[in-house]
């Protein structure tokens, strides 16, 4: 009896989809950026000087995901003000511009593994876009914005040793080993009150996009290991995740 109550436990969690208990409890679901800034108590509304996000190329644009996604960075920007924010994933630098724009007296390390490191595959298998150097930043660099560093590493070894990160934005490898990684390197070099961002990260979507599955995985297993303890934020419709590191 004992063997056949742990096949149907075994049945029922496959059937469930039931990979993300600890994200299940975490996850707060926010109906817009309003709510973001009631959240924290923000007063600032989001700048979205890029004009892309209104466009629609892909199925997965639906419901304006675009536009949610940037409200949740831009609006997180805007309000922090960072001293220090970090990316990964610069691709061509379409989110380096909303940080940039959102905070203009913040120092902006943007990180991109180098080219020829994902043609090598050292860059795990879940990358959005593999861009020719020259073009990766192309949209910041093109506003003439100065307040951006750019950085060619594979953060698989890369150490983020660039002060106290107060924003952290990470939209690199999607393989849940990297977001893992990323995000307790990171970890390190956070204070009580920095936020961490994920991009294509949302529980609803997990069994209909794998790379989503994957960045949500990544999160789960910080979550189950200890190195996140509270609540993650979600903008309906979005691809971005949010956490504030707790006081101790």
């Amino acid at each position: 009896m004992v063997i056949i109550n742990n096949i149907r436990k075994i049945l029922n969690k496959i059937a469930n989809n039931d990979d993300f208990p600890n994200l299940q409890h975490s996850v707060i679901e926010l109906n817009n950026f309003q709510e973001l800034k009631k959240v924290f108590d923000w007063k600032e509304d989001p700048i979205l000087d890029r004009p892309d996000i209104y466009d629609f190329d892909y199925i997965e644009d639906v419901n304006e995901r675009r536009i949610r996604d940037a409200e949740s960075l831009a609006t997180v920007m805007r309000n922090v003000n960072p001293k220090v924010a970090l990316e990964i994933g610069t691709a061509s630098g379409k989110a380096t511009v909303l940080m940039s724009v959102n905070a203009p007296n913040s120092r902006i390390y943007t990180v991109n593994i180098p080219p020829e490191e994902i043609a090598s595959g050292e860059g795990g298998k879940l990358t959005t876009v593999a861009l020719e150097r020259e073009k990766i930043g192309i949209a910041y660099r093109q506003r003439n914005l100065t307040n951006i560093t750019q950085i060619f590493a594979n953060t698989a070894k890369w150490e983020p040793d660039i002060g106290t990160i107060d924003v952290a934005f990470i939209d690199g490898c999607h393989d849940s080993n990297f977001v893992y990684h990323d995000t307790r390197e990171i970890l390190k070099h956070m204070k009580a009150g920095s936020l961490i961002l994920w991009h294509d990260f949302n529980p609803g979507l997990v069994k209909k996009y794998h790379w989503i599955h994957s960045v949500c995985l990544g999160v789960e297993r910080l979550c189950r290991d200890g190195l996140i303890n509270g609540r993650i934020l979600h903008l309906r419709d979005s691809w971005v995740g949010a956490y504030r590191v707790p006081e101790n």
